[in-house]
């Protein structure tokens, strides 16, 4: 029974995960949603950039904290293992529910694009950046990622893998893809204005940030493996001459 629970759990986390990604599409691209960045009656300059920085650092400090090792140590002895991943990823996608209702938009231009080129280009990138991100998911462990691997698991009584250091495809290249796929998406738009420049600029200190946190525990976790791997793939920015060679690959 309490197999069964933690994957209707699991997936009821997963279902609210993808509903709130896929409005971030929409939010960051003002597509169809009711409610985007730019949309919305416009406020006060100044109250409207503190709430909005307010909504971004709530999410963003939820985010990092809770992906931490020593606070996944801590909360280990209140939320059940299995279901650890899960609430993770829940509580997330509802701080970025909280940000998306209670956003401010500030409307004021920062840049239009006009040639059709151009506005071309920039909504490819905008489209490219969420298919690296996607993408990137898929090519390490998309349902472990979201938690619905470690719920059906615990349902059909099988022990999770131990965590194996990994560098596929994109990971090759870049380290953080993920990260660059958001990254894309954010700042890839033919109409910028505050309220938008806002968002990419606050979400770009993020991650930059938060790419320190995690490369901390992911040297701790695999060591001279990833130490390695840092050595040779970029972070962030594909680089010539930057790759990832797998020590498993080297035919002798």
């Amino acid at each position: 029974m309490a197999g069964l629970v933690a994957v209707i759990y699991g997936v009821i986390a997963y279902g609210v995960t993808l509903v709130s990604l896929l409005y971030l599409v929409g939010f960051m691209g003002n597509l169809i949603v009711p409610k985007s960045v730019d949309s919305g009656m416009a406020g006060p300059l100044l109250p409207s950039v503190i709430i909005d920085i307010m909504l971004i650092g709530l999410f963003t400090i939820q985010h990092s904290v809770m992906a931490r090792q020593g606070f996944k140590r801590w909360w280990a002895r209140f939320v059940p293992p299995m279901v650890e991943r899960s609430t993770y990823v829940l509580v997330t996608s509802l701080a970025l529910m909280l940000l998306y209702w209670q956003w401010r938009p500030i409307p004021t231009l920062v840049w239009a694009a006009r040639e059709p080129i151009a506005v071309a280009a920039l909504d490819g990138i905008f489209w490219l950046g969420w298919f690296v991100l996607v993408a990137s998911t898929f090519l390490l462990s998309h349902f472990e990622m979201f938690g619905l691997s470690q719920v059906f698991a615990r349902l059909f009584g099988k022990a999770q893998p131990e965590p194996k250091f990994r560098a596929p495809l994109f990971y090759r290249r870049v380290r953080h893809p993920i990260q660059l796929g958001v990254l894309l998406a954010v700042w890839a738009t033919p109409t910028m204005t505050v309220g938008h420049l806002l968002f990419s600029v606050v979400t770009t200190g993020y991650i930059l940030v938060g790419i320190q946190l995690e490369e901390r525990d992911l040297v701790q976790q695999f060591g001279d493996q990833y130490r390695n791997y840092r050595r040779q793939a970029a972070m962030l920015v594909p680089l010539p001459g930057r790759k990832f060679v797998d020590p498993k690959d080297v035919k002798l």
